[in-house]
């Protein structure tokens, strides 16, 4: 019930008002009001409902929330009040017109769950729990005690139909197209879209994930896969309460993080501090055949090279999340927020290379040392606005955003042949600036019409600049004097601006709901190269590409009884290439590895339909969905010979972004959620899905058809002494492109917590990996070269977490509804 309680405290209406008496009047009578709340269906107590006092103008004078045994003690002015009982996803109960002159204790209410909102479906359990909408799943991952000193990141990789490559890469359903919001809107919180971001921010600041699959009009048509939208915390309970957590690990790792909340009268003021450095070693190692063609056409083995790498990373900085929320009437609101990133990162990779010849004898040795230093600091001011014209969603809401990124990374890279003789060779150095810039408008008005129905109108504005710097400079011979390579060197303005305008209409007709929506999006992407090259080889330096769209939306809901219901949503979606993957200069990962952006790259499209269904019994609930997929024009990235060689002979490889004709996918998904005891809490989910491409590039034919499936299971066991035991596993199964065959990994994660301190406190601990195995293997084949390795990002982890809460109480689950939920006394970290 966390999520529920969440909500409950992010939409508190009601303020106690300290009413003063005026000059010249006597003292005002006060009445004490109490009574209880409780739930009609089980009899059982509602915490946290509240409880308001509305005066014959309609103004809320008073109010306040319910305590664990559903109790609630309230003093107001007296007077003739309507008396207001609310609790999420129940219906509101009203008694008019109370004279309240003297102390009096009210009837007890009787609230009951109300089947009848339009696109809104609760379902919930101890280790995950769902809101299941029109156009998306809603899940809270705070009792995820995986997460406990974890990353964004991290959390991330527990949330059903999210998964987590080694390398950190996100994927929505198995595709990388996703869209990451934060509260809704695109945030340098996120990284301008670059999830390394997410592996800095503390897992703890989220507050739930929302799981778009098929998104409504409201949100970007960005991001073929869908959306997730990362809500952070933002208390809103009466007076100063908060949270510090203090975290250590090993391979070396430590944080602090604190979330604090100050609510008054007239304002509510918010920040999340934090500041972590943490190790991750990983590893590398690979075999690679190259192959030369003949006279005759045939290829043979000419080359082959072994390569092992350690990296060696270490993330540090500082996150902070400051806001003051104005209440300037009881229906309008102002919150102005700032967030501000500062980052250090130092890395170090060393590449041990042995070069063999056809006969697999050895022909020379290297070692390559690379160092890296990486300084961020990002920051964004926000604006939002609200009123509320009624409480039955009649709003309007508007919001201005400007955010900036400044970044700068430094590296060194030096080599030398250390078999048959040892030899230096020259020594680069990389500077790389990197600046972005992005200003957002957004305005909402949402309008009921009747009982059910619902109408909205929207625009919002993205206007982004990003600059990026790139110089390299390479010693003459080794231990000379560095000169700029000119082939290389460049800066590279690359500028976006999105403007969209929607609308979208709902309404429930007995148990059928329709949410359909129409947007319509502009971009005008521009790049420029200032570059020494006046007649470069590589194309295109400076383009300037306007696209223009209407993308229709559709979601209908069927509730056959009120646990069962089926959902069908269609959406239209769109891809658009980004900086790295239109800059037309090469970067470069090793000597004999780069990176090429594709100038000539147009957006995608694609068409995605969803069926889903949901079940809920007593203590058993499952969700399943069926999906399709059709792109055109979609992104792949391939990997091709250059034909060109470094300084040592070895074949130069590169790697760019195209467009293939079309993709195609199909794929099914299933969650269930299991509470058989009080102690044992069960959740598990599958998706599987089949990619289909067809196209080709420079002759060669990359069209391929490629199943694959990831799965994961969440036990939960409270075990004696009240400590809570909780076991993750994932495994991803294999996958292939044109190219390249991916084998499958697990991932098994294992938590301890135990509440201390009149449970004030809570000391976890976490093991990420337990047995070391989260490895990408891989095999690449082409014509002209053959490539088998393996990758570990990161290595096992241990982290042992300390959290204590003040003025904040840790919330407790109650009894089971819908089929979902826990059994009730069962704690969890509020």
């Amino acid at each position: 019930m966390k999520y529920i309680f969440k909500l409950v405290f992010i939409f508190i209406t009601t303020i106690v008002i300290a009413q003063k008496p005026q000059r010249g009047d006597g003292p005002r009578a006060v009445a004490v009001i109490t009574g209880q709340v409780i739930e009609a269906e089980t009899n059982i107590p509602l915490e946290y409902a509240t409880v308001s006092f509305s005066n014959q103008k309609g103004k809320v004078v008073a109010g306040g929330i319910t305590d664990p045994k559903g109790n609630y003690k309230i003093e107001v002015p007296a007077g003739v009040y309507d008396v207001k009982f609310e609790f999420i996803s129940f219906k509101s109960k009203i008694l008019k017109g109370q004279k309240l002159s003297k102390n009096t204790k009210l009837p007890k209410q009787l609230l009951e769950i109300d089947s009848a909102t339009l696109d809104e479906v609760i379902v919930r359990a101890e280790t995950t729990e769902v809101q299941v909408r029109l156009d998306k799943k809603i899940y809270n991952i705070g009792k995820d005690l995986t997460t406990s000193g974890a990353t964004v990141s991290d959390a991330l990789s527990n949330v059903p139909s999210v998964s987590v490559d080694v390398d950190g890469a996100i994927s929505l359903r198995g595709n990388e197209n996703v869209r990451i919001l934060i509260n809704g809107k695109p945030s340098a919180i996120a990284g301008f879209g670059s999830v390394d971001a997410l592996s800095q921010l503390p897992a703890d600041a989220i507050e739930r994930v929302e799981v778009i699959t098929s998104p409504s009009a409201r949100y970007d048509a960005e991001g073929t896969a869908g959306i997730l939208n990362i809500i952070l915390r933002k208390e809103k309970t009466l007076g100063l309460n908060g949270s510090i957590q203090a975290n250590i690990g090993d391979p070396w790792q430590y944080g602090l993080n604190t979330n604090l909340n100050l609510r008054k009268d007239k304002f509510n003021l918010f920040t999340t501090l934090g500041y972590s450095r943490r190790n991750s070693p990983g590893n590398s190692e690979s075999e690679n055949e190259f192959f030369t063609e003949d006279v005759d056409g045939n290829f043979e083995n000419t080359l082959n090279i072994s390569e092992r790498r350690e990296f060696d990373r270490q993330r540090g900085g500082f996150n902070g999340n400051f806001g003051i929320e104005f209440y300037l009437s009881y229906k309008t609101s102002l919150t102005a927020s700032s967030f501000i990133r500062i980052g250090d990162n130092d890395s170090g990779t060393d590449n041990f290379t042995d070069d063999f010849d056809a006969n697999n004898q050895l022909i020379e040795s290297r070692v390559r040392l690379e160092r890296e230093n990486q300084e961020d600091f990002t920051f964004q001011h926000a604006l939002n606005y609200i009123t509320k014209f009624n409480e039955d969603g009649h709003e309007l809401t508007g919001v201005l955003q400007y955010s900036e990124d400044e970044g700068t990374e430094l590296s060194t890279i030096t080599e030398e042949i250390t078999s048959p003789t040892i030899t230096a060779l020259p020594t680069e150095d990389i500077i790389e600036l990197e600046d972005q810039k992005e200003f957002l408008a957004q305005i909402d008005y949402m309008l009921p019409i009747g009982e059910n129905a619902q109408f909205e109108v929207g625009y919002r504005g993205n206007i982004q600049e990003t600059v990026t710097d790139y110089e390299l400079l390479e010693e003459d011979v080794a231990g000379g004097v560095f000169v700029r390579d000119a082939g290389l060197s460049n800066v590279f303005t690359y500028e976006e601006d999105v403007h969209a305008i929607y609308t979208q209409y709902g309404n429930k007709f007995g148990k059928f709901s329709v949410l359909a929506g129409l947007r319509y999006e502009y971009t005008r992407q521009q790049g420029s190269v200032d570059a020494d090259l006046d007649d470069s080889a590589l194309g295109t330096l400076s383009f300037d590409n306007e696209t223009d769209g209407l993308f229709p939306t559709l979601n209908f809901t069927y509730e056959i009884g009120e646990r069962e219901n089926i959902t069908l949503g269609y959406n239209r979606r769109i891809n658009r290439p980004r900086g790295r993957f239109i800059n037309p200069f090469p970067s470069r990962s090793s000597e004999a590895n780069i990176f090429q952006g594709n100038p000539d790259l147009i957006p995608s499209f694609a068409s995605a339909y969803d069926l889903g269904y949901i079940k809920r019994w007593k203590k058993l609930t499952l969700t399943s969905s069926i999906y399709y997929q059709y792109e055109t024009d979609s992104f792949e990235r391939i990997q091709e010979d250059t034909g060109e060689f470094t300084s040592n002979g070895v074949p130069i490889v590169r790697t760019i972004p195209i467009n293939l004709s079309t993709n195609e996918r199909y794929g099914a998904e299933l969650a269930v959620l299991y509470n058989p005891k009080k102690w044992l809490r069960l959740n598990v989910s599958a998706n599987a899905f089949l990619f289909e491409t067809d196209g080709a590039f420079n002759g060669t034919d990359f069209g391929t058809s490629n199943f694959s499936f990831f799965t994961r299971g969440s036990a939960k066991v409270t075990l004696p002494y009240k400590i809570d035991w909780q076991t993750n596993i994932f495994y991803r199964g294999p996958r292939n492109n044109a190219q390249t065959e991916t084998e499958g990994f697990l991932f098994t994660n294992l938590a301890l917590s135990k509440d201390i301190l009149n449970e004030k406190g809570t000391l976890g601990l976490t093991v990420r990996d337990i047995f070391n195995s989260s490895k990408r293997r891989s095999l690449t084949e082409t014509d002209r070269f053959i490539s088998d390795s393996e990758f570990q990002f990161r290595v096992r982890s241990v982290n042992l977490t300390f959290t204590y809460r003040f003025n904040q109480k840790k919330q407790r689950q109650r009894s089971n509804r819908n089929g979902g939920g826990g059994d009730g006394g069962d704690d969890f970290e509020g």
